[in-house]
């Protein structure tokens, strides 16, 4: 009796003692598979059955309290997790740190081999690797998944978590062999992918994955899902902040170029302002040229349409660039050429003239921009130049006709020249100009301008642009007159001069002069120069005031004259081109491309009606004289 309820008490401490190791390893947090040697010993102790029971229900209590400490202690480190990762993402320094330290966590919280995330490229359409933990393989780091493609490209397509205990044996996936072969370098079996999800829209995938099979529990997936809100915000506020940050630099250049547009509108205005001024209170082409130097600090010159220079500022001589002209009239822009700056001048669709900036090749937008600026100005001073000289041209126009047509009071015209700047009291000389390739209105216009740079008129009269100009010698003045126009119309020009008249009476007989020198000089084949009748030797003589040429040319010329318009023969220009060839029949016969017998036969006709010494040096000499003559007569045959 004794021994049992010794051996009773013995058994109740060694249950006592039991329950005390079981809260002692709970304190301590020890592996659950100690909890059962508290047992081990009372059984050895030789604890009945129900001491026994009592500590088996005292140590499964344990074991709960066990694995609800740990869930506890799971759940903290958690929230600890999820605290930390919002504490990044308040900070959000470097969008790939915090990435990483996500990653990192989803590692260490799940107890996983390997983590990783993946963002969508919306431009290509797939998703692709953009932070790994615990990845060894390269291709795995470089993978890019189509959409659907893979437990990736299923997530990232269905906005849903999946998970797979055995990847490579799971049949809900659409395996591709760049997919496949990345998990097999990897090793991977394992896998769990929950969406990035920015509202609605899906940006991207966070996985947690083993190299044994596993199955991940619904906790294991929501703390990822957690995780995984926590990398989209991040991803989300970088990219805002990034967008802030752009927006702010543009804000900033923005505001920079608009400050700096301000400014150069507001210096463009000014010196627009400052040309206008200068041009309506009368300044010349010279003031407005200095002022665009002044302000641009450049050499600049001004041309009109014809290319002639009107002023030049801090430049050598340069001509109008005609190809930079043409494109600077069809941009409606300031255009480079050679490190000169070239602007048309323009009225409209009208070609006024142009202006070049030299010195200046890096000109920047806002010195471009006042450049064109002054275009306009030149644009309104050559408009008023014109309209300007084109009434004072026609009133010297009109003076210049009636001066030639002997209307009016003479002392009348004296006065009205007087009041255009012309002296008739001067020797004036009369100068009659054609130009056979060139507009009549052009040609006055240059013959206008050459008349003011004389004091003298121009104008058109019968049909013919006329100068009347202050010169004692007309002839010399005939030739620069014609090398003047000539370059100022690019083409050649003929010039015919008579005078000085005797007084402003004699001006109409030496207009008939100059026209019958002009004559005389066409005839002559010499175009392109000019001259008096005085100029031209004895067919000047000839052709002066007393001579009878017609006669002349009737009584020397007369019968072959009648033969060929009798006939329809052209016996003269055979004779004219023996004259001309020295009398030589071979080379008649060249000039006129007919056979040296043909020549022959027509020459011993035209012995027959001159007479046997028609070739004689004396009558040879009255023959071709006669041949000039019949050639400057109206209706004449013309130069050869």
């Amino acid at each position: 009796m004794l021994r049992s309820v010794t051996g009773s008490g013995s058994a109740h401490h060694e249950a006592r003692t039991g329950v005390r190791q079981l809260l002692g390893l709970l304190a301590d947090g020890a592996p659950s598979e100690e909890f059962g040697r508290p047992t081990a010993e009372a059984v050895e102790a030789g604890a009945g059955p129900e001491e026994l029971a009592a500590l088996a229900e005292a140590t499964e209590v344990a074991l709960r309290i066990r694995r609800t400490l740990g869930q506890h202690r799971r759940r903290e480190a958690q929230l600890t997790a999820l605290f930390d990762t919002a504490s990044d993402l308040a900070a959000l320094r470097d969008l790939d740190a915090v990435l990483r330290a996500i990653v990192h966590r989803a590692k260490l919280l799940l107890g996983t081999d390997v983590t990783y995330l993946s963002l969508n490229d919306e431009a290509a359409g797939d998703t692709y690797m953009r932070v790994t933990d615990g990845s060894v393989a390269a291709a795995f780091q470089r993978v890019r998944l189509g959409m659907g493609e893979g437990l990736g490209g299923l997530v990232a397509q269905t906005a849903r978590p999946y998970a797979t205990g055995d990847y490579r044996a799971d049949t809900r996936f659409r395996h591709t062999a760049p997919i496949d072969g990345a998990v097999l370098d990897e090793g991977l079996r394992a896998i769990l992918g929950v969406p990035l999800r920015v509202g609605a829209q899906v940006i991207g995938v966070l996985y947690a994955a083993d190299r044994s099979p596993r199955t991940f529990t619904p906790d294991e997936v929501a703390l990822l899902s957690s995780l995984a809100d926590h990398a989209a915000i991040a991803i989300d506020g970088a990219r805002l902040l990034e967008e802030t940050r752009a927006a702010l630099v543009d804000l900033n250049s923005a505001t920079g170029t608009i400050r700096a547009q301000s400014e150069a509108l507001r210096r463009a205005e000014q010196a627009h302002d400052q040309l206008t001024d200068l041009v309506l209170r009368g300044g010349d082409a010279t003031g407005v040229a200095a002022q665009i130097a002044a302000v641009l600090d450049g050499g600049v010159l001004i041309h009109d349409a014809e290319g002639a220079e009107l002023a030049r500022t801090g430049a050598d001589p340069l001509p109008p660039q005609a190809r930079a002209v043409a494109a600077s009239r069809a941009g409606g822009r300031a255009v480079p050429v050679d490190g000169t700056w070239v602007c048309a001048v323009l009225a409209g669709p009208e070609l006024l003239g142009s202006i070049a900036l030299t010195g200046r090749p890096d000109l920047g937008d806002a010195d471009r921009l006042l450049f064109e600026r002054a275009s306009v100005v030149a644009a309104l001073l050559l408009l008023l130049r014109r309209s300007v000289a084109e009434t004072e041209d026609r009133l010297r126009g009109e003076l210049l006709g009636d001066l030639l047509s002997a209307a009016g009071d003479p002392g009348g015209l004296a006065a009205r020249a007087r009041r255009t700047g012309v002296d008739l009291g001067l020797p004036q000389s009369v100068f009659v100009v054609h130009a056979a390739a060139v507009p009549r209105h052009r040609l006055l216009t240059a013959a206008a301008r050459g008349a003011r740079a004389h004091d003298g008129l121009a104008g058109l009269h019968h049909e013919h642009v006329v100068l009347v100009l202050p010169a004692r010698d007309p002839g010399p003045l005939a030739q620069d007159l014609a090398a003047e126009l000539g370059r100022a119309v690019c083409a050649e020009v003929t010039v015919g001069a008579a005078g000085p008249a005797a007084g402003p009476g004699g001006l109409p007989a030496a207009h008939a002069e100059a026209q019958r020198a002009l004559s005389a000089l066409r005839a002559l084949g010499r175009t392109g120069g000019g001259g008096a009748l005085t100029d031209l030797g004895f067919v000047g003589v000839l052709l002066g005031d007393q001579a009878d040429v017609a006669g002349y040319v009737a009584r020397t010329l007369g019968p072959v004259l009648d033969y060929d318009t009798a006939r329809g023969t052209d016996l003269t220009a055979t004779l004219e081109a023996y004259f001309a060839q020295g009398a030589s029949l071979t080379r008649t016969r060249e000039v006129l491309h007919v056979h040296v017998n043909t020549v022959v036969q027509r020459l011993e006709r035209v012995g027959r009606l001159l007479g046997r010494d028609w070739n004689a040096p004396e009558r040879g000499l009255e023959l071709q004289l006669a041949l000039r003559l019949h050639r400057l007569a109206p209706g004449g045959h013309g130069p050869a």
